[in-house]
């Protein structure tokens, strides 16, 4: 989530102060990803560093409000055209543990696979649960009704996603069982494992005929 230029998104609509934007941002995003109003000025000093904002001074009521300079709107500007492209792929914590669990002695990967989609289930029920409740934005309704709405459905689809990946790794789990190949054996592992069992019966034979 990029914190900056949400920041400057709301700015293209005018002048606003750090509880502004963080209310502003939540109300928008359907209170899914909570903004930290710490985080909210590190974020505008930085913004102002590098001549995106600019500060207007305090107003009286203890509230200091931002405006936009026109790099910080043309930067808005470009944002909302560019299509998002991470120059990394986002770190994945459950395909990071999935990874370490096959190839570590000891877990037992189908039953944190299990867990997983319980859990994952768990958390499509609350979403959509969650867009049943708000509905359909009626048309006397706010754009940010529409953008909550948005928010719980890409939310939705993610965990459809996740839970039809979680399908996948169990049936690739299962398969690797069959073939012998212990999921949570590292190759090495499974090397070693077969040097410490001794040798296969037609290896012995084998060395008998000879």
């Amino acid at each position: 989530m990029s914190v900056k230029h949400s920041l400057l998104a709301l700015l293209t609509q005018g002048p606003r102060y750090g509880y502004q934007l963080r209310a502003e941002f939540e109300e928008r995003t359907g209170s899914t990803w909570p903004l930290n109003i710490g985080q909210v000025y590190t974020t505008l000093d930085r913004l102002e560093r590098d001549g995106l904002v600019e500060d207007l001074g305090d107003d009286g009521a203890g509230h200091r409000h931002y405006v936009l300079t026109d790099a910080g709107r043309a930067e808005a500007r470009d944002w909302f055209a560019q299509p998002a492209r991470p120059q990394n792929p986002p770190r994945n914590e459950l395909a990071i543990k999935l990874a370490l669990a096959v190839t570590t002695p000891g877990v037992d990967v189908e039953r944190l696979i299990q867990s997983q989609r319980t859990a994952t289930l768990r958390a499509l029920q609350d979403y959509t649960r969650a867009k049943r409740v708000s509905g359909d934005p009626a048309p006397e309704g706010t754009g940010a009704d529409l953008a909550g709405l948005l928010v719980l459905e890409s939310l939705v689809f993610a965990a459809e996603a996740e839970i039809r990946w979680l399908d996948h790794c169990e049936a690739a789990v299962l398969r690797a069982a069959r073939t012998g190949q212990r999921p949570g054996a590292p190759r090495e592992a499974r090397q070693a494992d077969r040097e410490n069992q001794g040798p296969t019966p037609a290896a012995s034979s084998q060395r008998k005929s000879r």
